[in-house]
Parts: C-alpha cells; sequence; structure tokens
C-alpha cells in the first residue's frame, strides 16, 4: 500500500534531493523546505517550500502542514521541533537527541552516561584556555580540538601536535580529546523504526582528504574481520537505541592500533557513508529513512557487490560557476555510476557529486575509483 502521509524534510541540499529521488517510486508527498529554490532538492522536487529551517516561525509553519517532519541537516530551529512535537506532531530524529547531538560536549557526555566508548575528552571555553591548561600541565599534546556546534564536513575541527599549531586553534568552546592512533576509521548507518525494528548497513571503510577533513573514498565492506565488523555493528544498534532515534543514524567510528573500537561521532539522517547504497543495496540507505519514519517493516541490507565511492569535490583555489571535466571517460565505463548534486557554485572542497563503482572484486573497485579521482575535476 502506498504511503500517502505527507513528510516534511528541514533542508533542500544533495540529502533532501536523494531523499527525494527515494520517495519518487512510491509516489510519497514529499516536501522540502530551504532558503532558495536554486538548491539541489528544490531543482528537482515541485514541492518546494521557500523559508528559513534555522528560524522558529518558519520551521512552525512548515510542520504543522506536514505528517511527519524530518531532517537533512542537523542545524535546524530546535524550539521549533520541540514545539511541534508538544502539539502531537511526529519529529525524527526527536528533539531530545538532536538536541545532544548538535553539541559535541553533550555527545561526549552522553556516551559516557551510556557506557558507550568514545576518545577521552575535556571541555574548553576558548583557545585562551586551552593554552592556559597546556602551560600548567593539564592538557598534553598531542589532541584535536572540536568546535562544540557549527562544525560540519570538515569545518570545526583542528588537529594539534605540537606548540607550532597552537595558531590554528579554534576561538570557539570545544571539546578536546586525546588524539586516537587510528588504524581504521568505520562508519555504520543503522535504521530504526517505531515499532522498534533495527537494521544496520554493513560497515564501512572511511579514508578521508587530509587537507580538507572531508570523507575522500568509501570502501565496502570495510577491510577488517567478521568480528570487528559485527562489533561495529553492534555498536551502532546500542547507540542508536540509547538516543531512541526513529529514522537513520549515521555512526563514525575509530579503530585503533590495538584494536579497541570508540565513537568519533555520529549524524541522524542520511549520511555521505551511505551513498553507495543506492546502487550496491537492495534498499537505500534514504529508501530504508523513508521506511523508518513511515513505520513500515524495514527492508535486512543486503549487498549486490563490494563497492568504492569517491567525494567529488570543488578544486582548491576555484570559486564560482561550475565546470567539470573528465566526466565523459567515467560515464562510458560500466558498473560506474554518477551522482552530480546540481549545484551551480563550486568552491575549494565543496562537495558537488560522488561517483560510485561496483565489481566483484574489492581491490579492482578500489583501482578504478582511484583513477576516477585523477580523471574528473571540478573548476570554475
Amino acid at each position: 500500500m502506498a504511503i500517502r502521509k505527507k513528510i516534511g524534510v528541514l533542508g533542500a541540499g544533495q540529502l533532501g534531493r536523494m531523499l527525494s529521488e527515494a520517495a519518487s517510486p512510491l509516489d510519497i508527498p514529499l516536501y522540502l523546505m530551504d532558503k532558495s529554490n536554486e538548491f539541489p532538492g528544490a531543482r528537482i522536487n515541485p514541492n518546494f517550500i521557500a523559508g528559513d529551517f534555522k528560524d522558529f516561525d518558519d520551521v512552525l509553519a512548515f510542520g504543522r502542514k506536514m505528517d511527519i517532519v524530518t531532517i537533512e541537516i542537523e542545524s535546524v530551529n530546535l524550539k521549533g521541533l520541540e514545539h511541534l512535537e508538544s502539539g502531537g506532531k511526529e519529529v525524527y530524529p526527536n528533539a531530545k537527541a538532536l538536541k545532544i547531538i548538535k553539541d559535541k560536549g553533550l555527545q561526549r557526555a552522553f556516551y559516557e552516561e551510556k557506557g558507550l566508548a568514545s576518545p577521552a575528552y575535556k571541555l574548553f571555553q576558548n583557545a585562551d584556555a586551552i593554552k592556559e591548561a597546556i602551560s600548567i600541565g593539564t592538557l598534553q599534546y598531542p589532541f584535536v580540538q572540536k568546535s562544540r556546534t557549527e562544525g560540519y564536513d570538515g569545518r570545526g575541527v583542528s588537529i594539534i601536535k605540537t606548540k607550532d599549531d597552537l595558531s590554528k586553534l579554534l576561538h570557539t568552546e570545544s571539546v578536546v580529546e586525546d588524539l586516537v592512533d587510528i588504524d581504521k576509521e568505520i562508519g555504520v548507518v543503522v535504521a530504526r523504526n517505531k515499532s522498534g525494528q533495527v537494521e544496520a548497513f554493513v560497515p564501512v571503510e572511511m579514508a578521508f582528504d587530509p587537507e580538507a577533513n572531508l570523507l575522500d573514498m568509501l570502501i565496502c565492506p570495510a577491510r577488517i574481520s567478521s568480528e570487528k565488523l559485527q562489533e561495529c555493528v553492534d555498536i551502532a544498534i546500542s547507540t542508536i537505541k540509547a538516543f531512541d532515534i526513529i529514522g537513520l543514524l549515521a555512526v563514525e567510528l575509530f579503530i585503533d592500533k590495538a584494536g579497541d573500537i570508540s565513537i568519533n561521532e555520529v549524524a541522524p539522517r542520511p549520511h555521505n557513508s551511505g551513498h553507495h547504497t543506492i546502487e550496491n543495496c537492495i534498499v537505500s540507505q534514504f529508501q530504508q529513512h523513508l521506511r523508518a519514519i513511515t513505520n513500515t517493516e524495514l527492508i535486512k541490507p543486503s549487498e549486490y557487490s563490494p563497492a568504492v565511492m569517491v567525494n567529488l569535490l570543488g578544486a582548491a583555489n576555484h570559486t564560482g560557476p561550475v565546470k567539470y571535466f573528465g566526466l565523459q571517460e567515467v560515464l562510458k565505463t560500466p558498473k560506474v555510476y554518477c551522482h552530480l548534486y546540481g549545484k551551480k557554485e563550486t568552491r575549494p572542497f565543496r562537495k558537488m557529486g560522488h561517483v560510485t563503482v561496483l565489481d566483484q572484486n574489492l581491490e579492482e573497485a578500489i583501482r578504478k575509483a582511484q583513477k576516477i579521482k585523477k580523471l574528473i575535476k571540478i573548476t570554475s
């Protein structure tokens, strides 16, 4: 039976676009709200409503017209969501969980309270307080500084290894964590519906661009033991239950050189670490999210083959109307799937799209993906 509930999405970026694409085959009435109809989701979804998802009144007015409200970005107006919930509206993720997730300090305290492993941390008001802690010996190098709020896509993170790096300190309220001796960074996307059914996608291995601190390449499945794969899934399931989240939760994990696993951070929505599921899985993360928030039975994810995904990022030193180079070579390659997000303007390291490579041989998929990274250039 078709899902006829009106679903409102706060945000019309690339995630709103891909949610719209997932909703279309089932004729799900999906509405997007954002500031401009030039945003990626608005360009393909006729049910676009102009508004500011950071504004209380706009969120309230939009949400009241919907049966279900969900998000594609965390920086939405919390008071608006709380008001909708108090009026009986279905809001996923719930405002309580989102409030914790938006603040990395609250996140760390939450993991501590729930017995979920995460790196050791301290809270600081500003950069001067961090310098003072170093001077009196209560904080040692190396460490990672993370802005408590508004950090995303590599922003709001600074790695401080020595005194020479202190100029990179962020002048904001921060979480300072021990620098983990990372062996692998793992992503697990997990879904949960209102009936309590939970399904997890296969853990993926993530490699990050060292300059932009953005996901550069994703490898599915992660090249870790079956025992570690299951341990990562178990942690992700425990985390979505602890937050009482309905919908998707993307859980980013560290595996250190000793083999210990800890939570880096989470995102309560479709996520970059799940884009490969569009072609590589019997259910995409976007379809699963829609199933979860409408309390439809979840599908147990199953992969067709190994997959590698690469983000298409704007070239350094280029800002302005976008130009793509190398796409023709990529588009003629079998089992290579290119997604351009429809953003008219590029800027350094902006996510402009992604490419997913499928191959029964994982190493061959990696080789093809590395070739594609060199072929495609995004400039102005």
